[in-house]
């Protein structure tokens, strides 16, 4: 065993500080997530019980096996936008019938749970990670169909959510669809499309057009019930397979529908593990508040992994970047850990390598970042740094093991590509609330304009206004730094979640449990040209 010491001073004023800093971004944080909670607020929540229907997060409850967690998925989507955050749906994994599954549930106290832009991007999100690790997906359905003021953002790529039923039932993965009220218009394809189909008892209500449509298109007059009442698909239509009483029961046959599946995963789960040595509690005074300031990723390694133990690969070679081995609730993992923010050659040959032992070895990754990118400079550009760097993002992007990424400070440039950012599909994507991410860190960005306007009025023989100067790189710092915080980058799905950091290795256990639904196997060569 190799077990990671630590130098963490709990008692100094750095860690103090940082701690503080930190339950401040919690604090913040927490507010955020309230809002999705709170669903479109007491008055509209208060009417859907009057009508004797449950709230979506209190249906999950009810559907997830007793005592067991449940890891909701881009909770802030929609953050920063007009719409309400949580963009009117909750994803998440939890476990049904002893089945890990991907849940999505649509919250009609959000003007009737209809789907805006964020909602269907946080829905593809959510069948791309039921997809890449066979994870059943139960769509608890009430939903007024598409908002029809964004419905050009909308209609179009909103056709993606029925295929994506249809195609993850031909790969084997099942659907089972709950219909607890309206699924209309194109949201009646989702019972449509699904492989088992439940409807509540003078609840549901599901078809193509209602009765004021059809009344304009044919001139028929109908009810809802004759039109889509749940008696009528169940004895007439065929379209619903089970027919419930109320909502409990509704709930109670759709795990019954689970345990019937015949499902099981790919790899068993290991033993239950040693959890670390070194304090969790103690990860909230790590990260620095001033983000230049570097810190040693090693402590946060130690408060993750199992039994604080950690085998270093290349450990006196490429030293900003931590690589090595080790396992988390007793799932094999590699570890890329950024040390002291900028990657140089040794740091992308190094991960290159170490990308490639993991796919040999059918590992899963996980990238840890705080990285300000590839260095620059003339010494670097000589020396290969493009061609170096170019080799890490090649193995990146083409290795097969599965990968996790977790934002624990900067995120900035080439190097968020180089530790597996959103663009190169990580299974799990989370931020801690101390993250940030852009192209380049504020100042740095502000700078670099200024220093192009300055010669640009060089060049033109014209004198340089410094008050304007001023002026600009102040409101580029601004913006650029509004825009790389973690809850801007949640609110538009750029990550699956913004945690605290104390629950990491919870989240990523939960992770790796479900990435194991589906076989784990690396790439065997077929990494393309790398530059030599």
């Amino acid at each position: 065993m190799t077990v990671l010491p630590t130098a963490l001073d709990t008692g100094g004023p750095e860690y103090t500080a940082n701690r503080a800093a930190m339950l401040d971004k919690l604090a913040e944080l927490a507010a955020e997530h309230g809002k999705a909670l709170s669903g479109g607020g007491e008055k509209y929540v208060r009417r859907h019980r009057d009508r004797g229907k449950l709230p979506a997060r209190e249906r999950i409850e009810l559907l997830l096996d007793p005592d067991t967690p449940f890891l909701e998925l881009s909770p802030l989507a929609g953050w920063g936008s007009d719409y309400t955050v949580g963009a009117s749906l909750v994803t998440g994994i939890g476990v049904v019938e002893g089945v890990e599954c991907l849940v999505t549930a649509n919250d009609p106290t959000v003007r009737g749970g209809a789907s805006n832009p964020w909602t269907l991007r946080k829905a593809l999100r959510a069948n791309e990670i039921a997809f890449a690790n066979r994870l059943p997906v139960i769509s608890l359905v009430e939903s007024g169909g598409a908002d029809l003021p964004s419905q050009k953002e909308i209609f179009i790529p909103g056709g993606a959510l029925f295929r994506d039923l249809t195609r993850l039932s031909e790969a084997g993965i099942p659907t089972i669809a709950v219909v607890f009220g309206n699924s209309t218009a194109g949201g009646a394809y989702v019972p449509g499309m699904s492989d088992h189909v439940i409807m509540v008892r003078e609840r549901s209500k599901v078809f193509l057009g209602g009765p004021p449509l059809v009344r304009m298109a044919t001139g028929e007059e109908a009810d809802d019930e004759e039109l889509g009442g749940a008696e009528m698909h169940a004895a007439t239509s065929g379209l619903a397979d089970h027919l419930a009483e109320d909502e409990p029961d509704a709930l109670h046959r759709a795990r019954r529908v689970v345990a019937r599946l015949n499902w099981r995963k790919a790899q068993p789960d290991p033993p239950p593990a040693e959890p670390p040595r070194h304090d969790p509690e103690e990860l909230l005074g790590v990260v620095p508040g001033d983000l230049r300031t570097p810190f040693d990723p090693r402590e946060v390694i130690g408060r993750i992994v199992d039994d604080s133990d950690f085998d270093e690969f290349k450990p006196r070679y490429g030293t900003s970047l931590v690589t090595g081995w080790a396992a988390l609730h007793g799932y094999p993992v590699g570890v890329l850990a950024n040390a002291r923010g900028v990657l140089f050659s040794e740091e992308s040959q190094k991960a290159t390598q170490f990308i490639q032992l993991a796919n040999q070895r059918d590992v899963p990754l996980l990238f840890l970042h705080n990285t300000t990118g590839y260095m620059v400079g003339t010494e670097y550009e000589q020396g290969g740094i493009i061609k170096h760097g170019a080799m890490m993002i090649n193995a990146v992007s083409n290795s097969k093991v599965p990968h996790l990424s977790v934002l624990l400070g900067a995120s900035y440039g080439a190097g968020h590509y180089g530790m597996c950012g959103r663009a190169y599909d990580p299974r799990f994507l989370f931020a801690w609330p101390s993250a940030k991410s852009a192209v380049m860190g504020p100042q740095q960005l502000a700078g670099v304009l200024s220093i192009v306007m300055r010669e640009s009025a060089a060049a033109k023989g014209h004198p340089y206004d410094e008050d304007a100067d001023a002026a600009l790189r102040a409101m580029v710092e601004q913006q650029i730094e509004a825009e790389s915080l973690p809850m801007f980058l949640s609110g538009r799905l750029y990550d699956d979640g913004v945690i605290d950091p104390r629950d990491t290795r919870t989240v990523l256990g939960l992770c790796l449990s479900a990435i194991h639904t589906a076989p784990v196997a690396g790439a065997r060569g077929g990494f393309g040209v790398f530059r030599m």
